[in-house]
């Protein structure tokens, strides 16, 4: 509770100066640490090597970690006196011109908020009407009861006293409720003894973190323009003093960290401090999907610490929605003249494979490109739920990704330092009906020129001009023994599906030999049958072949893949197929010319990429 007293007394600007204490703590701690990484350890792995250059790095690595967290914790200590002072500004004024209002009137104030008012009026039986004192009511009905009680008084300061108190008790009210919030965060807000910042530790932060966002957004984070274009976002953020900057950092790491047109050095930063609240949220909460999350985020934890790499690494966003979110770039996309997006298909989410296999393939496309233009940057975008299974079948999750794509490749425009950037746009396996549903989106992919798909079942559209870019600048990857290639298109799937129902249907008095062989029989049936739905044996399942003639793009040459399977399919599949052939297009151990070929055209050189014939 807050006391009338102490409303009135209390000095607001005692409060901003404690929060600037407190963001000038915050913000040594940021500038230290910074040092520490940027300057200390980066130096040390340059130049040295050995079993005591690891343990000094592995120290170094704590000193950081420490000032991370001293920088955080007084950053939302900062934030959240800034906020309360803020917040309690309202009724303190609503106070203070209550009580100028009482002294005009002569009118007592108690210290309980009560107003005592004097007789007045118009005498009644030759008397005037007597004083009395007003109690006040906050909310709606309380003064719905006391208000026009006061109205029939004949004392005219009745009416004029009960008005004061109610404004008196609505400003005491809301003061407390103020204060009781921001007092549950603040008390959250202490550090354990010693030196080591573990990950319980971070899953306090981040409890820390959610305490504070609860009081303080309503003031704190409206300022952040997450309802703007991307443009808009980055004149924000350059209008902003460095002081504000590190703030936001503090505070608000995962907003920022996740704002398209916010600069990528900043949001790598905010991710960087993000990464370990998330991980520590993740962990306590301790069902599968998050676990399987926080081993995600470990795996891309583990290469930022291991050192600085070539090219460099950003981590441009992350989130715990839906099956995880990550977005990493190797090479920096606001300095480089070539920037790529790739989006990974099916299976992918944020797990342990993601930092060990689907970074890869960003990081393999800026190694080589880089080598035919420094100036290159290679990105993959887990910035949407892909299908995981069944629901591949459905180009739902790549209609709900377009958006968030284009609203990403919108802000690699806004932040990019050239005057014209060379983008490339990538989709792999269902990333690339992702892609393709992106191309859809009003005004195309923002500032794509150029469209690389690889193993793709299709794009949601029959030509490679409506992709919007221009038919020259579409390039298809599609090995020889890639089944994903070759699937059936929807009518010839569902003649073969439905072929093997009613098979089954008509087998069944048979017992389960009868289905089974009715099934097989009508499955071949269907198939026999699906050139009908498919005369031109050039449709996938979504959409035409973008490696077919009628598509129209140029293919470039793959490896075939090796040939796992040795078995008669249909032959919309062809013989001899495997799986692994549809994951190595991005891979220059598994696939030299065709990671080759991505790595030409995301360096502007399409040239030197290598053609193939289309089917």
């Amino acid at each position: 509770m807050v006391s009338l007293q102490e409303l009135k007394d209390m000095k607001l600007s005692e409060l901003v100066e404690a929060a600037a204490g407190w963001a000038d703590v915050s913000n040594r701690a940021y500038t230290s640490r910074k040092r520490v990484d940027s300057e200390v350890v980066a130096k040390l792995t340059d130049t040295q090597k050995g079993m005591a250059a690891m343990f000094a790095t592995y120290r170094l690595g704590r000193l950081s970690r420490n000032f991370q967290y001293i920088h955080t914790e007084c950053g939302l200590l900062q934030a959240s006196l800034s906020g309360l002072a803020q917040e309690l500004a309202a009724p303190q004024r609503r106070l203070l011109t209550a009580l100028g209002k009482a002294d005009h009137y002569k009118f007592t104030v108690h210290d309980d908020g009560s107003v005592s008012y004097p007789a007045a009026g118009e005498e009644i039986n030759g008397q005037q009407p007597q004083g009395d004192t007003a109690t006040g009511a906050d909310g709606f009905f309380g003064r719905a009861i006391k208000a026009p009680i006061a109205l029939m008084n004949p004392n005219p300061n009745a009416a004029i006293a009960q008005d004061i108190a109610d404004e008196i008790a609505s400003a005491l009210s809301a003061a407390g409720d103020v204060d009781a919030e921001y007092a549950a965060a603040v008390r959250r807000l202490k550090a354990e003894q010693g030196l080591e910042v573990t990950e319980n530790t971070w899953a306090d932060v981040s409890g820390d973190a959610k305490a504070v966002h609860g009081a303080a957004d309503d003031v704190l984070k409206d300022e952040i323009p997450t309802g703007k274009t991307p443009a808009e976002r980055k004149a924000w953020w350059d209008g902003l003093t460095e002081e504000q900057r590190v703030a936001y950092l503090a505070v608000y790491p995962d907003t920022v960290g996740n704002l398209d047109g916010i600069p990528s050095v900043a949001r790598d930063e905010a991710n960087r401090a993000y990464l370990p609240q998330l991980m520590g949220k993740l962990s306590e909460q301790g069902d599968e999907a998050s676990q399987t999350k926080l081993a995600g985020l470990q795996g891309i934890q583990q290469q930022l610490i291991s050192g600085p790499s070539q090219p460099p690494m950003f981590l441009l966003g992350i989130g715990d929605q839906g099956n995880g979110r990550a977005i990493v770039a190797y090479g920096n996309p606001d300095t480089s003249r070539n920037v790529s997006a790739y989006v990974p298909g099916l299976g992918t989410k944020l797990n342990g494979e993601f930092a060990t296999g689907t970074m890869k393939r960003a990081f393999d496309t800026a190694s080589g490109a880089r080598e035919l233009d420094p100036s290159s940057a290679s990105i993959v975008w887990l910035g949407y739920d892909a299908p995981q299974d069944v629901d591949v079948m459905s180009d739902g999750d790549a209609k709900r990704g377009a958006p968030a794509y284009n609203s990403f490749m919108s802000g690699l425009l806004a932040t990019n330092d050239n005057a014209d950037p060379h983008v490339t746009a990538i989709g792999h396996s269902y990333g690339s009906l992702t892609v393709g549903q992106a191309t859809q989106q009003p005004g195309g992919i923002p500032g794509a020129d150029d469209i690389i798909l690889v193993g793709s079942p299709g794009v949601g559209v029959d030509r490679a001009e409506d992709l919007g870019v221009g038919k020259q600048h579409v390039f298809v990857g599609a090995a020889d023994n890639d089944p994903v290639t070759k699937l059936p298109s929807k009518p010839e799937a569902g003649m073969i599906l439905g072929g093997a129902g009613t098979g089954a249907v008509a087998g069944s008095p048979l017992g389960p030999v009868g289905v089974v062989g009715g099934a097989v029989a009508g499955g071949l049936l269907g198939w026999g049958a699906s050139d009908v739905a498919d005369p031109g044996g050039d449709d996938l399942y979504f959409g035409k072949d973008p490696a077919s003639e009628a598509f129209g793009a140029n293919r470039f040459r793959t490896e075939p893949g090796p040939e796992v399977v040795d078995v008669e399919f249909p032959k919309v599949w062809d013989s001899k197929v495997g799986a692994e052939a549809h994951s190595n297009y991005f891979n220059p151990e598994k696939d030299q010319i065709s990671s080759d070929n991505i790595a030409a055209i995301v360096a502007g050189n399409p040239g030197k990429m290598i053609p193939e014939a289309r089917r």
